[in-house]
């Protein structure tokens, strides 16, 4: 349990993921809901924070504002690929999307020949979503696998929660998190990061390394995450108790 690590006296960064984390999953990206009074209360939590809150997700930083509207909190999309500094500005990585052109078509064709599959298309990244048809998960691995062995060293593939994605292999959440904490608001914060899945392994890794919290939403068989909640109940709950956090559990 957190005691006198986590204090009102302390100046916090919260870096927070959103899929699984903020909102419940969803059978699509698209369905997912996100009720006023968490905008509220992100609102208000952002307010005490001085704006040192961000949220760190996959989804591009159009669809965030689209989901959280008329909410605009500094963001990061697409695992760190672009990001809403704290002057307003997007920047967005310098990336030859080229190659990831020369395979979208193959992907796409592949999703139409197999019902319950579904493509999501980042710019910068594809994900192929196959939680509507889980049978379909070692095909899908294998013809993910097939394109990112292809494209060579500037992608990687990204595995989640019923997702396999092609990202860009030099952007992660966790360095969105490092460049936050680069500049005003955050600079000299101590980084508070929450999140559920693979995807914010990495930025585990950072908050721990910079000695902050890093905690993981959910069971999880292995993580370095260093706390946990159990549900996004619980990371809602969490927040509702600033300016001084209610006490986490360590992860096992």
């Amino acid at each position: 349990m957190l005691h006198d690590a986590v204090t009102s006296t302390t100046r916090w960064a919260l870096f927070l993921d959103v899929d699984g984390t903020l909102l419940e999953l969803a059978e699509t990206p698209e369905q997912v809901y996100v009720p006023e009074r968490l905008k509220s209360l992100l609102s208000e939590v952002a307010e005490h924070m001085d704006d040192a809150v961000a949220l760190i997700s996959g989804r591009t930083i159009e669809n965030l504002d689209e989901l959280f509207t008329p909410l605009k909190l500094r963001a990061s999309g697409v695992h760190g690929a672009e990001r809403r500094d704290a002057s307003g500005r997007i920047v967005r990585a310098q990336i030859d999307t080229s190659k990831l052109q020369s395979v979208r078509d193959e992907l796409a064709g592949f999703v139409a020949a197999h019902e319950g599959l579904l493509l999501e298309d980042k710019s910068f990244a594809l994900a192929l979503h196959y939680r509507l048809a889980p049978q379909m998960q070692a095909k899908a691995l294998a013809a993910v696998t097939s394109i990112v062995d292809r494209l060579g060293h500037e992608y990687v593939l990204q595995t989640g929660k019923c997702v396999y994605e092609i990202r860009p292999s030099a952007w992660t959440k966790g360095t969105a998190v490092r460049a936050f904490l680069s500049e005003t608001p955050f600079a000299g914060r101590v980084p508070i990061y929450i999140g559920d899945d693979v995807t914010d392994e990495h930025a585990f890794d950072v908050v721990n390394e910079l000695g902050g919290m890093s905690v993981r939403v959910g069971d999880a068989a292995a993580t370095l995450a260093r706390f946990r909640l159990p549900r996004v109940a619980d990371v809602h709950e969490w927040l509702h108790s600033l300016p001084l956090p209610a006490p986490l559990a360590r992860a096992s």
